[in-house]
C-alpha cells in the first residue's frame, strides 16, 4: 500500500501530466492514476487449490482540445511513459469529432468530503497470506462437518483488496485515498440420492476483524445448500413473493439502470421524464450516499472530482432524482449528482455509492407468518429483465411459503411481472437492512407475482 509520500508523488505525476496536457494545446485534462494489489486463496475439500496474489499500477489521461476529447492509458509512469500518455492523448483528441456535451464540472462544483471515511484499514494490508488461507480452510470445514449430507465442496475462498487512488483535474483540483476490504465466502454442495445442490454464503467487510467468524460463513453456507434438498415445481399461480436481502438486491439493481443518467436522456428507461410522479408504494424509500463511513459505496469524492453525496432517489413512492455525472448532467439540463465513475481511462460513465432501501419495521419471520401461500425467493436465475419496458420475469429458486411457514423447497420456475407493478405492489420491507456490498436492501415482500411452474 502507499505511504503518504507515495500517494503525494503519485498526485505530483497526475499535476504534471496535466501540465503537459496544457503545454501541448489542451485546454482541459484530467488524469487518473491507481495502484494496489489483490489477493486470492480457494481451497477445495481441505487443499489449497489456487493462490494468486497481483500488484498493478497504472495512469489514464483525458483531455480536451475545445470540444474534442481524447484519452490515453500506461502503466509506465517514468518521466518518459507519461510524455507518451500525453502525447498520445493530445493526438487522439485532435483526430475525434466535436460534443457540445463535453467538458469537465464547473470549478465550483469540485472538492472532497473532509474528515476520515474508514475506508481503509492496516489489518489487511498487513494480514499474512496463511492466516487468510487458514480463514477460507475452517470456513470451508465447518460447512463439510454441518450435516452428512454435505458431500463435497466448491471452496472456501478469501480475497482482500489494497488500493489507492488519486485524481487530478486542470480546474484546480488534486485528491487522493486509499481504501481496503475483505471478504470470506464457503461454497458447499448437499447431495440426497442423485440430487446435488449446492448454495454460498459469504462475509465482505474493509478490515479483517469486522469479517464473520470462518465458522459461521461455513455452517450458514450449509444450512443453505442442505435447504434446497428435495425441490419440486410448483403449479403455475399467482401470490406474494418475498426476496430476501441477497436476492433483492438484484432488484434495486435493475433500479439503479432505470435511473442513471445515460438511459434517461436516450429515453432507454422506464423512469425516463418521470421525475416528482407516484412510482412506487409510499413505504419505497431508495437513497443514493457515497459519504457513509466505512461503508462499501464510500468514497470521498466521485472520478471526476465532484463530492460524493447523498441523493434521495425514491422518497416514499416518488421519484425524486436521477443519477447523473456531468456530462449526462448537461445533456438533461441539470447538474451533477457526484456519481461519475470509471476506471483508469476514458469519459467517465456513472456509478453509486451506498445504494439502498430504506428498511421498514417487520422481521422476514413476520413477514412469512402473514401468508398462507407464497414463495420466499433465495436465488434468481437468467436475466430477463427489461429496463426500457419494466418488463421482468426471471427463473428462480426457494422455499414454499405454507400458512406462515417456510415448508418445501421450490426450483425450476419462473417469476414474473413489471417493475412497475412490483414497486406499486409492495406488500412489506423488512427491517433487516444489512450493509454487504455497495447495494444493499432488507428483505422485500411483493404482494402479487405470476409463479410459472407446471
Amino acid at each position: 500500500m502507499s505511504s503518504r509520500s507515495e500517494l503525494d508523488n503519485l498526485q505530483e505525476i497526475a499535476r504534471d501530466a496535466i501540465q503537459q496536457a496544457l503545454s501541448a494545446g489542451a485546454t482541459d485534462a484530467e488524469c487518473t492514476l491507481a495502484e494496489g494489489s489483490e489477493f486470492s486463496a480457494n481451497v477445495r475439500m481441505g487443499e489449497l487449490e489456487t493462490l494468486k496474489e497481483a500488484g498493478s499500477r497504472g495512469a489514464g489521461l483525458r483531455v480536451l482540445i475545445g470540444k474534442k476529447t481524447g484519452s490515453s492509458y500506461t502503466s509506465d509512469l517514468t518521466p518518459e511513459g507519461v510524455r507518451h500518455m500525453v502525447a498520445a492523448a493530445v493526438e487522439l483528441a485532435a483526430l475525434t469529432t466535436e460534443d457540445p456535451h463535453v467538458g469537465l464540472p464547473d470549478a465550483s462544483e469540485l472538492g472532497s468530503i473532509p474528515g476520515d471515511l474508514r475506508l481503509f484499514s492496516e489489518d489487511v494490508a498487513k494480514l499474512p497470506a496463511a492466516q487468510k488461507i487458514d480463514a477460507a480452510r475452517r470456513a470451508e470445514a465447518a460447512a463439510l462437518a454441518y450435516d452428512p449430507r454435505i458431500t463435497k465442496s466448491e471452496g472456501g475462498s478469501f480475497e482482500s483488496s489494497t488500493a489507492s487512488r488519486i485524481f487530478a483535474n486542470s480546474r484546480g483540483f488534486s485528491g487522493a485515498y486509499a481504501a481496503t476490504w475483505c471478504s470470506l465466502t464457503a461454497v458447499p454442495v448437499a447431495s440426497q440420492g442423485e440430487a446435488m445442490e449446492r448454495d454460498y454464503w459469504y462475509s465482505l467487510a474493509r478490515d479483517f476483524a469486522g469479517l464473520e467468524d470462518p465458522e459461521s460463513v461455513g455452517r450458514r453456507a450449509a444450512e443453505r445448500a442442505v435447504r434446497r434438498l428435495g425441490a419440486v415445481k410448483v403449479e403455475t399461480t399467482k401470490a406474494p413473493v418475498i426476496f430476501e436481502p441477497r436476492i433483492a438486491r438484484s432488484l434495486l439493481g435493475n433500479l439503479f439502470e432505470a435511473v442513471e443518467g445515460k438511459s434517461i436522456y436516450r429515453e432507454a428507461s422506464f423512469l425516463a421524464g418521470k421525475l416528482g410522479e407516484k412510482i412506487a408504494d409510499e413505504r419505497f424509500t431508495l437513497i443514493d450516499d457515497g459519504t457513509l463511513p466505512g461503508l462499501f459505496g464510500s468514497q470521498p469524492f466521485d472520478d471526476e472530482g465532484v463530492p460524493t453525496r447523498r441523493t434521495p432517489v425514491i422518497e416514499k413512492g416518488v421519484l425524486k432524482n436521477y443519477l447523473l455525472n456531468t456530462y449526462t448532467a448537461r445533456k438533461l439540463g441539470m447538474k451533477t449528482t457526484g456519481n461519475a465513475s470509471r476506471g483508469i481511462t476514458g469519459n467517465a460513465g456513472i456509478g453509486h455509492g451506498n445504494f439502498y432501501l430504506e428498511p421498514g419495521t417487520k422481521s422476514p419471520e413476520e413477514m412469512i407468518a402473514g401468508i398462507k401461500d407464497g414463495f420466499y425467493v433465495t436465488e434468481l436465475i437468467g436475466s430477463g429483465v427489461n429496463t426500457v419496458t419494466g418488463d421482468y420475469s426471471r427463473g428462480a429458486a426457494g422455499v414454499w411459503i405454507r400458512n406462515g411457514e417456510l415448508a418445501f423447497p421450490v426450483s425450476e420456475v419462473t417469476i414474473a411481472s413489471t417493475l412497475q407493478e412490483m414497486l406499486n405492489g409492495i406488500g412489506e420491507i423488512g427491517n433487516d437492512l444489512e450493509f454487504r456490498g455497495s447495494t444493499s436492501a432488507p428483505t422485500i415482500m411483493i404482494g402479487e407475482m405470476t409463479i410459472a411452474g407446471r
